[in-house]
Protein backbone atom coordinates (compact mmCIF):
# COMPACT_ATOMS: atom_id res chain seq x y z
CA UNK A 1 0.00 0.00 0.00
CA UNK A 2 1.26 3.50 -0.83
CA UNK A 3 2.72 5.41 2.08
CA UNK A 4 0.40 8.39 1.86
CA UNK A 5 -0.67 8.80 5.48
CA UNK A 6 1.35 12.01 5.90
CA UNK A 7 0.04 13.62 2.72
CA UNK A 8 -2.84 16.06 3.02
CA UNK A 9 -5.95 14.74 1.26
CA UNK A 10 -7.43 16.71 -1.65
CA UNK A 11 -10.87 15.35 -0.71
CA UNK A 12 -11.71 14.56 2.89
CA UNK A 13 -15.08 13.23 4.07
CA UNK A 14 -15.74 12.85 7.77
CA UNK A 15 -18.72 11.23 9.49
CA UNK A 16 -21.07 11.81 6.56
CA UNK A 17 -24.67 10.89 7.33
CA UNK A 18 -27.70 11.06 5.06
CA UNK A 19 -31.12 9.54 5.58
CA UNK A 20 -34.37 9.58 3.65
CA UNK A 21 -37.06 8.92 6.21
CA UNK A 22 -36.21 5.59 7.82
CA UNK A 23 -33.72 4.74 5.07
CA UNK A 24 -30.30 5.48 6.55
CA UNK A 25 -28.13 5.55 3.42
CA UNK A 26 -24.91 6.96 4.84
CA UNK A 27 -24.18 6.15 8.49
CA UNK A 28 -20.98 8.02 9.22
CA UNK A 29 -18.99 7.49 6.03
CA UNK A 30 -15.31 8.51 6.08
CA UNK A 31 -12.96 8.80 3.12
CA UNK A 32 -9.69 10.45 2.13
CA UNK A 33 -8.59 10.92 -1.47
CA UNK A 34 -4.92 11.79 -1.70
CA UNK A 35 -2.94 13.67 -4.30
CA UNK A 36 -2.15 11.75 -7.50
CA UNK A 37 -3.78 8.49 -6.41
CA UNK A 38 -6.44 6.34 -8.02
CA UNK A 39 -9.00 5.46 -5.35
CA UNK A 40 -11.69 2.94 -6.27
CA UNK A 41 -15.00 3.02 -4.41
CA UNK A 42 -17.14 -0.10 -4.64
CA UNK A 43 -20.57 -0.72 -3.20
CA UNK A 44 -23.74 -2.52 -4.16
CA UNK A 45 -26.58 -0.70 -5.92
CA UNK A 46 -28.33 1.53 -3.40
CA UNK A 47 -25.37 1.51 -1.02
CA UNK A 48 -25.02 5.30 -1.07
CA UNK A 49 -22.30 5.92 -3.68
CA UNK A 50 -24.41 8.35 -5.72
CA UNK A 51 -25.72 10.08 -2.60
CA UNK A 52 -22.16 10.63 -1.40
CA UNK A 53 -21.10 12.10 -4.76
CA UNK A 54 -24.14 14.41 -4.81
CA UNK A 55 -23.12 15.68 -1.39
CA UNK A 56 -19.57 16.29 -2.60
CA UNK A 57 -20.70 18.38 -5.60
CA UNK A 58 -23.35 20.30 -3.69
CA UNK A 59 -26.43 18.74 -5.27
CA UNK A 60 -27.51 17.35 -1.92
CA UNK A 61 -26.97 18.45 1.66
CA UNK A 62 -25.82 15.82 4.17
CA UNK A 63 -27.61 15.54 7.51
CA UNK A 64 -24.31 15.73 9.37
CA UNK A 65 -20.61 15.47 8.58
CA UNK A 66 -18.00 17.55 6.78
CA UNK A 67 -16.62 17.56 3.26
CA UNK A 68 -13.34 19.31 2.52
CA UNK A 69 -12.10 19.86 -1.02
CA UNK A 70 -8.55 21.14 -1.40
CA UNK A 71 -8.58 21.88 2.33
CA UNK A 72 -11.79 23.95 2.21
CA UNK A 73 -14.95 23.01 4.09
CA UNK A 74 -17.59 23.32 1.37
CA UNK A 75 -20.36 24.11 3.88
CA UNK A 76 -18.58 27.38 4.69
CA UNK A 77 -18.26 28.61 1.09
CA UNK A 78 -20.56 31.03 -0.66
CA UNK A 79 -21.91 30.11 -4.09
CA UNK A 80 -19.17 31.92 -6.03
CA UNK A 81 -16.42 30.33 -3.93
CA UNK A 82 -17.98 26.91 -4.33
CA UNK A 83 -18.34 27.31 -8.10
CA UNK A 84 -14.67 28.24 -8.37
CA UNK A 85 -13.75 25.19 -6.30
CA UNK A 86 -15.97 23.01 -8.51
CA UNK A 87 -13.75 23.90 -11.47
CA UNK A 88 -11.07 21.79 -9.77
CA UNK A 89 -13.25 18.68 -10.19
CA UNK A 90 -13.83 16.90 -13.49
CA UNK A 91 -16.55 14.30 -14.02
CA UNK A 92 -16.91 11.31 -16.29
CA UNK A 93 -20.60 10.49 -16.04
CA UNK A 94 -22.02 7.01 -16.43
CA UNK A 95 -23.12 6.66 -20.05
CA UNK A 96 -20.90 9.63 -21.06
CA UNK A 97 -23.82 12.14 -20.95
CA UNK A 98 -22.88 14.05 -24.08
CA UNK A 99 -25.34 16.62 -25.42
CA UNK A 100 -26.91 15.02 -28.49
CA UNK A 101 -27.64 18.34 -30.20
CA UNK A 102 -24.05 19.56 -29.93
CA UNK A 103 -20.95 18.64 -31.91
CA UNK A 104 -17.93 17.24 -30.12
CA UNK A 105 -16.37 20.71 -30.21
CA UNK A 106 -19.47 22.26 -28.63
CA UNK A 107 -19.67 19.55 -25.97
CA UNK A 108 -16.11 20.33 -24.91
CA UNK A 109 -16.66 24.08 -25.01
CA UNK A 110 -19.70 23.81 -22.75
CA UNK A 111 -17.87 23.61 -19.37
CA UNK A 112 -15.72 26.59 -20.41
CA UNK A 113 -18.74 28.92 -20.65
CA UNK A 114 -18.91 29.44 -16.90
CA UNK A 115 -15.38 30.82 -16.84
CA UNK A 116 -14.83 33.94 -19.02
CA UNK A 117 -11.09 33.74 -18.47
CA UNK A 118 -10.98 30.66 -20.70
CA UNK A 119 -12.78 32.28 -23.66
CA UNK A 120 -9.62 33.29 -25.50
CA UNK A 121 -8.07 29.86 -24.96
CA UNK A 122 -11.11 27.79 -25.86
CA UNK A 123 -9.88 26.53 -29.23
CA UNK A 124 -6.50 25.54 -27.79
CA UNK A 125 -8.03 23.76 -24.79
CA UNK A 126 -10.48 21.80 -26.94
CA UNK A 127 -7.70 20.76 -29.31
CA UNK A 128 -5.42 19.64 -26.47
CA UNK A 129 -8.18 17.73 -24.70
CA UNK A 130 -9.06 15.79 -27.85
CA UNK A 131 -5.39 15.09 -28.53
CA UNK A 132 -5.02 13.69 -25.00
CA UNK A 133 -7.73 11.10 -25.69
CA UNK A 134 -6.61 10.37 -29.26
CA UNK A 135 -9.66 11.76 -31.06
CA UNK A 136 -8.57 15.02 -32.67
CA UNK A 137 -10.28 14.01 -35.93
CA UNK A 138 -13.69 13.76 -34.24
CA UNK A 139 -13.95 17.46 -33.37
CA UNK A 140 -16.87 18.23 -35.72
CA UNK A 141 -18.78 14.96 -35.38
CA UNK A 142 -22.14 14.63 -33.66
CA UNK A 143 -22.55 12.16 -30.74
CA UNK A 144 -24.73 9.91 -32.93
CA UNK A 145 -21.73 9.40 -35.21
CA UNK A 146 -19.56 8.08 -32.36
CA UNK A 147 -19.15 4.54 -31.07
CA UNK A 148 -19.63 3.84 -27.36
CA UNK A 149 -15.89 3.88 -26.77
CA UNK A 150 -15.48 7.15 -28.67
CA UNK A 151 -18.26 8.74 -26.63
CA UNK A 152 -16.49 7.72 -23.43
CA UNK A 153 -13.24 9.23 -24.71
CA UNK A 154 -14.97 12.50 -25.61
CA UNK A 155 -16.59 12.57 -22.16
CA UNK A 156 -13.15 12.10 -20.63
CA UNK A 157 -11.78 14.93 -22.78
CA UNK A 158 -14.57 17.15 -21.44
CA UNK A 159 -13.74 16.07 -17.88
CA UNK A 160 -10.08 17.09 -18.19
CA UNK A 161 -10.46 20.25 -20.29
CA UNK A 162 -10.11 22.55 -17.26
CA UNK A 163 -7.14 20.53 -15.98
CA UNK A 164 -8.91 19.64 -12.72
CA UNK A 165 -6.98 18.38 -9.71
CA UNK A 166 -9.68 15.77 -9.01
CA UNK A 167 -11.58 13.57 -11.46
CA UNK A 168 -14.63 11.54 -10.44
CA UNK A 169 -15.39 8.58 -12.68
CA UNK A 170 -18.88 7.10 -12.43
CA UNK A 171 -18.84 3.52 -13.76
CA UNK A 172 -16.33 4.34 -16.55
CA UNK A 173 -16.47 0.90 -18.22
CA UNK A 174 -20.20 0.17 -17.95
CA UNK A 175 -21.73 -0.81 -21.29
CA UNK A 176 -18.40 -1.22 -23.06
CA UNK A 177 -17.01 -4.40 -24.59
CA UNK A 178 -13.93 -5.93 -22.88
CA UNK A 179 -11.42 -4.55 -25.41
CA UNK A 180 -12.82 -1.01 -25.25
CA UNK A 181 -12.98 -1.24 -21.45
CA UNK A 182 -9.27 -2.03 -21.32
CA UNK A 183 -8.53 0.92 -23.63
CA UNK A 184 -10.50 3.30 -21.40
CA UNK A 185 -8.77 2.00 -18.27
CA UNK A 186 -5.35 2.53 -19.84
CA UNK A 187 -6.40 6.01 -20.95
CA UNK A 188 -7.48 6.82 -17.39
CA UNK A 189 -4.10 5.64 -16.11
CA UNK A 190 -2.36 7.78 -18.70
CA UNK A 191 -4.35 10.88 -17.71
CA UNK A 192 -3.51 10.31 -14.04
CA UNK A 193 0.19 9.92 -14.80
CA UNK A 194 0.35 12.89 -17.18
CA UNK A 195 -1.57 15.41 -15.09
CA UNK A 196 -1.03 13.95 -11.60
CA UNK A 197 -4.76 14.03 -11.01
CA UNK A 198 -6.42 12.51 -7.99
CA UNK A 199 -9.08 10.10 -9.23
CA UNK A 200 -12.13 8.72 -7.44
CA UNK A 201 -13.41 5.79 -9.48
CA UNK A 202 -16.85 4.37 -8.73
CA UNK A 203 -17.13 0.97 -10.35
CA UNK A 204 -18.58 -2.52 -10.15
CA UNK A 205 -15.91 -3.75 -12.57
CA UNK A 206 -13.47 -5.92 -10.59
CA UNK A 207 -10.98 -6.02 -13.47
CA UNK A 208 -11.05 -2.21 -13.65
CA UNK A 209 -10.45 -2.00 -9.90
CA UNK A 210 -7.57 -4.47 -10.07
CA UNK A 211 -5.78 -2.64 -12.88
CA UNK A 212 -6.30 0.99 -11.92
CA UNK A 213 -6.57 1.24 -8.14
CA UNK A 214 -3.82 2.33 -5.80
CA UNK A 215 -6.31 1.87 -2.99
CA UNK A 216 -9.90 0.69 -2.61
CA UNK A 217 -12.81 1.41 -0.28
CA UNK A 218 -15.85 -0.80 0.14
CA UNK A 219 -19.02 1.09 1.03
CA UNK A 220 -21.17 -1.36 2.99
CA UNK A 221 -23.95 -0.57 5.47
CA UNK A 222 -23.42 3.14 4.89
CA UNK A 223 -19.85 3.20 6.17
CA UNK A 224 -16.29 2.74 4.97
CA UNK A 225 -16.46 -0.96 5.78
CA UNK A 226 -12.95 -1.83 4.62
CA UNK A 227 -10.13 -0.20 2.70
CA UNK A 228 -6.76 -1.24 1.38
CA UNK A 229 -5.11 -2.38 -1.82
CA UNK A 230 -6.89 -4.66 -4.26
CA UNK A 231 -4.81 -7.57 -3.00
CA UNK A 232 -5.64 -6.73 0.62
CA UNK A 233 -9.37 -6.74 0.00
CA UNK A 234 -9.53 -9.66 -2.43
CA UNK A 235 -7.67 -11.83 0.10
CA UNK A 236 -10.04 -10.95 2.94
CA UNK A 237 -12.00 -13.80 4.52
CA UNK A 238 -14.86 -11.44 5.45
CA UNK A 239 -18.02 -12.73 3.73
CA UNK A 240 -19.34 -9.23 2.98
CA UNK A 241 -16.04 -8.33 1.33
CA UNK A 242 -15.75 -11.57 -0.61
CA UNK A 243 -19.10 -10.91 -2.31
CA UNK A 244 -17.38 -8.24 -4.40
CA UNK A 245 -14.71 -10.59 -5.71
CA UNK A 246 -16.68 -13.69 -6.66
Amino acid sequence: MNKITNIKPVLKIQNLKKSFGNNHVLNGFNMNLFEAENLVLMGKSGSGKSVMIKCVVGLMQPDTGTIEIMGKDISKLNQKEFNNLRSEIGFLFQGSALYDSMTVRENLEFPLRKFPEYASKSEKLVSEALENVGLSSAIDLMPEELSGGMKRRIALARAIILRPKIIIYDEPTTGLDPITSKEIIQLMKGIQQQFKTSSLIITHDVDCARVISNRMILLIDGINYMEGTFNDLSASKDKKVQEFFK
